[in-house]
């Protein structure tokens, strides 16, 4: 199977070599790797010339975009300028972040599971964070969920659900997507991949509203929002993110911004997360 991964980097000069050096280590090399250097004022450039110098499968890609790092709108349209650059002749595309370390045959086991079953539309591993002296789990979503650090689609799945949404809640719509056209996404819990830097570091407080208005975005209603927010609020450990993930919503409803999904993928969205609750109720 042929790789084609875009790998989005903004001051990243700390951790993209290890994340590129585990790429070239791979046992299943990856076709084309585009590394989409957006504005960085430190030496990341430098560092990503040097592997494209040394494999010709790397390629620096130099872009601006706005200083302010909200998730979402700022990384996924640096993502999409390198997909802009692709050919069509790939099997699986890669949204892989710029700080994290693969284990060798990270690649290859993905291609297994993609093999196993042509229904398989997304797959990854699992990030880790170092805590003490050892790495363990970030555990910020559940375990049927892949971390938009390392996404990785077949290309039908990709094309289908219309490529990544340029907003905060991208790497939650696409999987919600993928079922929506009957796509499988699968988690392998045996890929540890280390993530150097825990999620959220940078964000600044806009971050927290936008979390809210991604909730209305993807059609939740108030009482999915309120149940997912006071569900991340106390797994990032702070209750009183709550109210600032509703106050997001409220905004963004008050102002009718525009939803990121249809009426009709919102109702399968609504359906599928009450049946996800109602199952752990077990009723």
């Amino acid at each position: 199977m042929n790789f084609y991964i875009v790998i989005p980097c903004h001051n990243e000069a700390e951790f993209i070599k290890q994340t590129l050096d585990s790429l070239v280590a791979q046992t299943l090399l990856p076709k084309k790797v585009v590394v989409v250097n957006d504005q960085s004022t430190d030496n990341s450039e430098e560092i990503i010339s040097a592997f494209a110098k040394a494999h010709s499968f790397i390629e620096l890609l130099n872009t601006t975009s706005s200083d302010i790092h909200l998730p979402g709108s700022k990384v996924i349209q640096a993502v999409q300028k390198g997909i802009n650059t692709l050919d069509e002749d790939y099997d699986i595309f890669c949204k892989f972040d710029a700080d994290l370390i693969f284990p060798v045959n990270y690649l290859e086991t993905i291609a297994h599971e993609f093999e196993k079953n042509p229904r398989i539309g997304m797959a990854g591993g699992f990030c880790y964070v170092e805590k003490d002296g050892d790495w363990v789990l970030e555990n910020l979503t559940n375990k049927d969920h892949i971390r938009g650090a390392l996404k990785a689609y077949r290309k039908e799945c990709f094309k289908e659900i219309g490529g990544l949404k340029p907003a905060m809640g991208w790497d939650t719509i696409d999987e919600l997507l993928a079922k929506y056209y009957n796509w499988q996404v699968i988690t392998n819990d045996t890929l540890h991949v280390k993530h150097l830097k825990p999620t959220g570091n940078t964000y600044n407080k806009a971050a927290q509203f936008k979390q809210g208005e991604a909730f209305y975005g993807m059609r939740y209603g108030f009482w999915l929002t309120l149940i997912a927010s006071i569900k991340l609020a106390n797994r990032k450990g702070s209750l009183l993110l709550t109210k600032d993930y509703l106050r997001g919503y409220f905004r963004a409803k008050q102002s009718k911004k525009d939803h990121l999904v249809s009426a009709q993928e919102g109702t399968f969205i609504r359906n599928l997360r009450w049946k996800g609750i109602r199952s752990k109720l077990g009723v």
